[in-house]
């Protein structure tokens, strides 16, 4: 059998790993700076105390989680009906008006709480349309049997992104508070111009003469018939709720490891080293076997390292367990994305990924609320201690409740209907 070409053998995926690349890094960038005005403007200008301010991170976090929450059967509907190459450039253009504005209240000293929610909902409705759209694009721009080292090969430009971006919000932000916001849009800018040079798209037929309401719904009636998708994206969902840490990264660099806004930088950008560690390798080296098992382990590993990172004091161990659990992420992030896109319909792959961006942004945005009002009642240290061992047991949980992921051996896609693992459902 012939070696499945390099996605990057195909000049359409790679405008598509430009644009990715250089979005995740603005997007990355304005979140780490956008938590870090927010934080310091609560201690510094309102006075608040710590457990306060990480109330604060939580909110924020909800308001870019809302517009998703009440847009997750619209966009996935629009990105199975309008052409995806310009609901993503609509996505990216809406974000480069969002740094724009941002910028120019830092430039000007202007820059107040109520601003920053406000960008914050309105990047949560970029991020709506967007993440569906994307995800369903990139398997129309390569080959089936390319699609597990395409999958990769995203996860490293948005890895990427997460690395740097972080990382180049804090120095730029030391240098002066508007320059983030002026570097992302630019790279939202070269995001855009990249997209634009995707060539038409030759898609299956568009969704037939049922009502939007009925085609909206039937992606949440697949996922909950595919057992299989439903168990991979419920596992992210409930694991990252309640075992992220990353919305309490304020706290550890201000008032836990005191090690400042260039600190936070590499906190942030840590578990994304890991995590583009473990992209390469699968990009060269596909996984190829126990492919649901590992799944689980990973997800027990990423609990783990979180409880760690939460006891930790000492800014080389707290950095070594970031590190280690974007790897574990990134290993559940990978057999997830795939499963999902293999054992998705063309005409489904907009509704099923917006749903499965619904769980993702749950398990992150909505879990960095659930992280600051957690923090608020019990303490920071806790709260973080807690979310990682929950991500434990519910890998264990999953493990037992969906025998479908640990009977998941490789990413061969269906070949009849009857290969698909769905529930059945009364006639």
């Amino acid at each position: 059998m012939d070696k499945p070409a390099h996605p990057f053998a195909f000049r359409d995926f790679r405008a598509y790993f430009v644009a990715r690349l250089t979005s995740t890094l603005a997007q990355m960038a304005m979140v780490i700076v956008i938590g870090w005005q927010v934080y310091d403007l609560s201690r510094s200008q309102l006075g608040m105390s710590p457990r306060e301010a990480a109330l604060q991170l939580g909110l924020i976090g909800l308001a870019q989680f809302l517009p998703l929450l009440v847009l997750t059967l619209v966009v996935g509907w629009v990105a199975d009906n309008v052409d995806r190459r310009w609901i993503a450039r609509a996505s990216v253009g809406l974000e480069a008006l969002c740094a724009i504005a941002l910028g120019w209240l830092s430039w000007t000293d202007a820059i107040n709480l109520p601003a920053l929610f406000v960008v914050a909902a309105l990047l949560g409705v970029a991020r709506a349309f967007a993440s569906p759209a994307l995800q369903a694009l990139a398997p129309n721009l390569i080959p089936a049997a390319s699609l597990p080292a395409a999958i990769a090969m995203s996860s490293i430009a948005w890895q990427s992104g997460s690395v740097f971006g972080p990382a180049m919000g804090g120095y730029l932000y030391a240098g002066h508070h508007a320059l983030p916001y002026a570097v992302c849009a630019g790279l939202f800018c070269i995001a855009f111009v990249a997209l634009m040079t995707i060539r038409p798209i030759k898609r299956s037929a568009m969704l037939g003469a049922a009502r939007p309401w009925q085609q909206m719904m039937d992606g949440l009636r697949y996922v909950r018939r595919n057992r299989l998708v439903f168990g991979a994206i419920s596992l992210d969902l409930f694991a990252v709720l309640l075992g992220g840490a990353t919305a309490m990264l304020p706290v550890y660099a201000r008032d836990i490891l005191h090690v400042g806004a260039e600190g936070l930088g590499h906190l942030r950008a840590a578990p994304a080293v890991g995590a583009v560690a473990v992209a390469l390798w699968f990009a060269w080296r596909p996984l190829r076997h126990d492919v649901g098992t590992k799944l689980l382990i990973g997800v027990a590993v990423f609990g783990a390292a979180t409880v760690v990172f939460g006891i930790s004091r000492d800014m080389t161990l707290s950095l070594a367990m970031l590190v280690l659990l974007g790897a574990a992420d990134m290993l559940s992030v990978y057999v997830r994305q795939s499963l999902i896109q293999i054992y998705t319909p063309d005409d489904m792959r907009g509704r099923v990924g917006a749903v499965s961006t619904l769980f993702v942004s749950g398990s992150n945005e909505l879990g960095e609320a659930e992280s600051g009002f957690l923090a608020a009642l019990i303490g920071p240290v806790t709260a973080v201690v807690v979310g990682g061992i929950g991500a434990i047991l519910v890998a264990g949980l999953w493990a037992r409740w969906f025998p479908e992921l640990r009977a998941a051996r490789t990413f061969a896609p269906p070949t009849t209907l009857e290969d698909i693992p769905l529930k059945e459902t009364a006639t």
